[in-house]
């Protein structure tokens, strides 16, 4: 009980959930990358606008019922259909409106880099605010505040 506490306190759940999405959008998009010269390959990706809706809503809801000082965030997944031979995720959704090459495939190699970039730094900014929360509870657990 008193770990969950601690786990479910402050903005953790928050950095999970974010971290969790990092980390399956960062395969996504390499799975775009490996597929770039493949024919009919269509690239995919998640939402990430969505996905912040879905935490702001639960972040209110967890606000509303505990003070939001604790409490676990309740992120209904989506049930989406997914994409066949992409790696499973229920909000993966083919990208539209690019440029068709005349095999069929829709790729933007810039936009992927940049996709790839922003979800790099996204992930590296959560590890190390969890980094930095994880640093805090180690020095008040051993009286060193």
């Amino acid at each position: 009980m008193f770990l969950a506490d601690l786990a479910n306190s402050g903005s953790l759940p928050v950095l999970s959930a974010t971290l969790s999405l990092a980390g399956q959008r960062q395969r996504l998009l390499a799975h775009n990358i490996a597929n770039i010269d493949t024919p009919d390959f269509r690239p995919v990706d998640i939402d990430v606008n969505t996905f912040r809706a879905q935490l702001a809503r639960a972040v209110v809801e967890r606000r509303n019922a505990t003070g939001g000082t604790h409490g676990a965030l309740d992120l209904a997944p989506a049930h989406g259909p997914g994409v066949a031979g992409a790696p499973a995720h229920p909000d993966a959704r083919p990208l539209g409106g690019r440029v068709l090459y005349h095999d069929r495939n829709n790729r933007d190699v810039e936009r992927m880099m940049q996709d790839l970039a922003e979800n790099s730094l996204t992930f590296r900014l959560t590890t190390d605010l969890i980094r930095r929360e994880n640093d805090l509870l180690r020095s008040a657990i051993a009286q060193r505040v």
